[in-house]
């Protein structure tokens, strides 16, 4: 029995292993000296059986300790796999958004050649039918001048060449045929 007078069997189970270890202190602070001597007297049954209980004790308080670092293990290896997720996602977004404005901008420099191109065609194409139709033209112009002269060189042909001019004196006059059809 302890100086309070329980058992110390007793006190083990309701008390936990802290407070049997201070009690074993106070055993041991409390022990009459030793004349002479750093060494104290200490009662050996009670201090074997505060031991004892102690060790009796120290398995569920070291389950207990072992089931909470288990636990706090668990947790922080949930805690990086959801970090590890995150940073993942994180990644994989950043990454979708690089690539979206890489295609973006891949699309705007595409669509810009292909609108300089169009462009550049459209040019040459205005450019070319001009030319076509100048030349077209030209050869019409040829032609339209060679009919000109084609049916000056006819009118001229048709044309009758008049008498030189009587007296006038001449009382029978002679009419002149107008091709114009006046007299």
């Amino acid at each position: 029995m302890d100086s309070r007078g329980l058992g110390l069997g007793s006190i083990a189970g309701a008390r936990g292993l802290e407070d049997l270890l201070y009690d074993l202190r106070e055993l041991v602070e409390t022990a009459r000296m030793m004349p002479m001597s750093a060494s104290v007297l200490v009662n050996r049954d009670e201090a074997l059986t505060m031991i004892e209980d102690a060790l009796a004790t120290l398995p569920t308080e070291l389950r207990e300790a072992r089931f909470l670092l288990k636990e706090r293990e668990e947790y922080l290896a949930e805690a990086r796999r959801e970090a590890a997720a995150l940073v993942d996602a994180a990644r994989v977004q950043a990454e979708r958004m690089v690539e979206r404005t890489e295609i973006a901008r891949e699309a705007r420099r595409s669509a810009e050649e292909v609108m300089a191109a169009a462009e550049a065609d459209a040019r040459r194409l205005s450019h070319e039918a001009e030319d076509y139709i100048d030349a077209r033209l030209a050869a019409f112009e040829a032609s339209l001048v060679r009919t000109l002269g084609t049916i000056r060189k006819g009118r001229e042909r048709l044309q009758v060449p008049l008498p030189a001019p009587a007296d006038e004196d001449d009382e029978h006059g002679t009419e002149v045929f107008d091709q114009d059809g006046s007299a």
